[in-house]
Formats: C-alpha cells, structure tokens, sequence
C-alpha cells in the first residue's frame, strides 16, 4: 500500500505562502527588526496558531494580522486588515501545478499498487484542491486529517486491514510525513522539496533503513 502526501508531494503548496510572507514582511517594515527577526516573530505565532486552530489560509491570515497586532503593539486598523487580506488573494486564487511527473507515475504505480491519499489541513480547503488536481481517480481512499500524527498513521492500516510494514507513506515534510509513520510502524519515502514550510522540518536519521529518500517524484517507479 502506498500512501501519498498531497502539498508540496503532488503539486506545489507552500510556496505560494512564501511569496505572501515575502510580500508582507516588506510591508510591514519595523524600524528595529530584520527580516530575519520578523520571520522568527510570525513563525512563533503560526507555531501556536497550527496547534490551537489548525492549517490552512484562514489560519495563516489571522497569523499575518497577529503578527501586526503583535509588532504594532495595538490592533490592527480596518484598512490594515484589509491590506493583509489583499496580499493573500493569491492563496484564494492559485491554480493547482503538479510536480513534474506526477500524472505519469501516478498513472503506473496505479496499474501496480493500491494507491491512497493522506492529506492534512482545513477539510474544505483541501478538498478544492483535490477536486482540481485530476488525480483522484488513481486513489482507493482520500483522506483529509487535522494532523498527522502516530495515531493518524495506526487508524489507517486499522481501517485499510494492512500489516504497517508493508505500508509506504510518501511526502515532503519530515515532521508529518516521514517521523510519525515510521514510529508507527510504517516504511516512508522522503521526497524533499525546497519550499517546504519551516514547521515541517525535522531531522531525519540518515541510518534508517525503512526511510527511502529520492530526489524526484518520478524515481518512486525504479523502487515500487
């Protein structure tokens, strides 16, 4: 059973997030912190904010207008709420792009494996972009989750009836992807992309036998 993350694994996701923080950390300016600095200030707040409301573009414009409130030192104006929102309109709009090689893989892994789809986030934001992607058809099951964490990974195979070692998840991030399935029993295949988000980002034994770590997307055809 194969098991594949959907943003930044299928088709490009955050970097899109980037290009907004990018143009927001422009225009917030500060007469005393760096780009850096303000950086680390909207991380701590996104960090607080996925635990407590969870992912998605809604929660990551109450995070732009927290760190506003937050480096202002009083509440955001109505034309300043209105500004950050005008900066996300990209998140609303952006179109979903495959990774390259994703269509064709998809379509012989399929011929080969069955073929499943873990993704977390805001469920309605999440299955827009699954209804666009074209992809769906290759997939036994979707699933769209909250988080992913040990449990997420032990209630698949539960419902799936399949023995943990003979499950394969494969993503982007470290954090969700790689370390929670592995500590649930779970092979994993870690395809790195360069716009993964910062809260994503762990360290990964490099001595892990159960961890396959390629380059591209389309290499999954030489192993699976």
């Amino acid at each position: 059973m194969l098991v594949f993350d959907a943003d930044d694994t299928l088709w490009e996701n955050n970097v899109v997030f980037e290009r907004v923080i990018d143009d927001f950390l422009e225009w917030v300016a500060h007469p005393t912190l760096d780009r850096m600095q303000l950086r680390a200030v909207l991380d701590d707040i996104e960090r607080a904010n996925a635990v407590t409301h969870g992912y998605g573009s809604k929660v990551f414009l109450r995070s732009l207008r927290e760190c506003l409130e937050r480096l202002r030192q009083r509440p955001a104006t109505e034309a300043e709420r209105h500004e950050i929102d005008d900066l996300a309109v990209a998140l609303v709009t952006h179109q979903v792009e495959l990774m390259p090689g994703v269509a064709d893989a998809l379509d012989q892994l399929a011929g080969r494996h069955e073929l499943l789809l873990l993704t977390k986030g805001e469920r309605e934001e999440q299955q827009r972009k699954l209804d666009a992607c074209g992809l769906l058809h290759h997939f036994k099951t979707a699933y769209i989750v909250p988080e992913k964490n040990v449990e997420t990974y032990r209630e698949v195979v539960r419902e799936q009836a399949v023995d943990p070692a003979r499950a394969w998840m494969i993503g982007n991030s470290p954090r969700s992807d790689i370390l929670p399935a592995r500590a649930a029993g779970w092979n994993a295949v870690f395809i790195p992309n360069d716009n993964t988000w910062v809260l994503e980002h762990d360290q990964l034994d490099a001595a892990d036998a159960g961890v396959l770590h390629l380059s591209a997307f389309p290499d999954l055809l030489r192993h699976f």
